[in-house]
Order: C-alpha cells, then structure tokens, then sequence
C-alpha cells in the first residue's frame, strides 16, 4: 500500500525542479519535431521527461513509467504507475504563451492517489493526494459556487485529430456557447483542470486526452470538491471524452453534452 502523503512534498520538489529546465529552455531556440501534422515535441520536453523519470524512479522504486514522450500505450496500467506529461501545452511552448504546464500522477489499484499539476511561467504549482485535499502553492484550493450554466465560464480543447473529429467539436461548441457565460480554449488540458479545481473555470470537456494530459488533473478536481466523469456522467475510463465541473453544475453539463457521445 503506498501512502501518497508521506512522499508528496518530495516529489513536488522534484517537479519544482523540473520546472527550471521549462524556465531556461523559455528564452532559447526550440528544437522543434512534429510527431503529427499539428503534434509537437521539443528539445525540452524530452528533457523534462528524462529528468523526472531519473528522479522519481527513486523516489518509488519499482514504480512503472506511463509518459508522454516514451509511452505508446495509453491503456490503464494494472501496477504501481507514474504517469507523466512533461510538457502540456508544447505547442503554447513553442509559441512562448505561459499556459504551460507539467502533469505528474502516481497510479496504484486502479486509481490516481497523487497528482500535481506545475505552471513554472506563471509560478503556480498545484498538488493533490488522495483524501487530503488540493493546494496551489501550499494554499487550500476549492471548486466554484457557480450553479447556473449562465453563469458558467467553460473551458474545452481540440484533439491533435481535429480534422476527422470537426462535426462532434462543432456540434458541442453550438450547444455550449449559447448557454455559457463564455467558452475558453488554453491548450493545455492540466491547466484547464487545475483552473476547474481553483474555481477560475466551472466546466472543462475535452475529447481525444491521453492519460498523461489528464490523470493528475482529475485527482486535483475530485479533490477540490468537484467532479470528473464521461459526457454520459459515467466513471471515466481511458480513451473516453472527459468532462470535469464543480459539482454542482455535472447534471446540466451532462445533459447538455451527452446527446453528442
């Protein structure tokens, strides 16, 4: 049984670290890869990855590796898993727009009992575990009060396969958008769920995330007091579109989106 408390502070030291080299890589040259037609990897995500790989393979021993830039399979690990984007928003990155942000989960007996999500561009560091409530910069942190899709500000992504999934993204969109307060788009799905457990946003649905884009983010929203499910308000499971909210806004939000699954 791993306690996810007992090693939490060391391992938001070592994302913290890790977060230097995404700070002395911001003003040099990007390396840039496409590993798709809008898919980038850089120089330092591939640092970043290495560098927390090294780390926290001693900060848990015969923990496996689930990660972005390493990983082909994108299935539930069935042991003990870290699972790690190095670099969310690499496209932001390589555009020097400082929603960026790296994703660091620990999975154990089919559930994500620690997550941190870290911002260094905007110097906000967010972590989780399991029963023990979410923090940004070691301050508590809770989910909006917000209660009326109005009132609602909605945060979604678009999938790297944009162009074979534009009618199921266009169809959301024109639901959303006459009934929200506002839509937003940051590109980088671990911000976005960092600010549904902050209460900057209220709802955040994405479809086409991979593990790594979004395991830590679903334990700082269930810990912050909302909720994570499918669009059909199920349990969430890999592979399927995600929707996060405060809470109190998950029935509205899944009868709004779940006619489009």
């Amino acid at each position: 049984m791993i306690d996810a408390s007992s090693i939490l502070k060391n391992c938001v030291d070592i994302v913290l670290q890790s977060g230097e080299i995404i700070r002395e890589h911001w003003e040099l040259p990007s390396n840039v890869r496409h590993k798709g037609s809008i898919d980038l990897v850089t120089q330092t995500d591939l640092a970043v990855e290495a560098f927390l790989k090294e780390k926290l393979a001693d900060l848990v021993p015969g923990a496996c590796f689930l990660a972005e830039e390493s990983s082909r399979d994108d299935e539930a690990p069935d042991e003990l898993c870290w699972i790690i984007d190095p670099v969310d928003g690499t496209t932001n990155f390589v555009h020097r727009i400082p929603q960026v942000g790296t994703s660091v989960a620990l999975w154990h007996n089919g559930r994500v009992e620690l997550g941190i999500v870290n911002a260094p561009m905007l110097h906000r560091c967010y972590w989780s575990a399991r029963g023990h409530g979410a923090f940004c910069n070691g301050k508590p942190i809770a989910v909006s009060g917000v209660d009326c899709l109005n009132d609602a500000l909605v945060g979604t992504g678009f999938p790297y396969d944009i162009a074979t999934r534009l009618p199921e993204i266009l169809e959301r969109l024109a639901l959303v958008l006459p009934m929200a307060q506002g839509v937003r788009r940051i590109g980088a799905a671990s911000i976005d769920l960092a600010y549904v457990a902050s209460g900057k946003l209220d709802i955040f649905y994405e479809s086409g995330l991979k593990p790594w884009d979004f395991a830590a983010g679903m334990l700082l929203v269930e810990e912050a007091g909302g909720r994570v499910s499918n669009l059909n308000g199920d349990p969430l499971h890999f592979g399927e579109p995600l929707l996060a909210s405060n809470g109190r806004l998950h029935a509205l939000a899944v009868d709004l989106l779940s006619p489009t699954t």
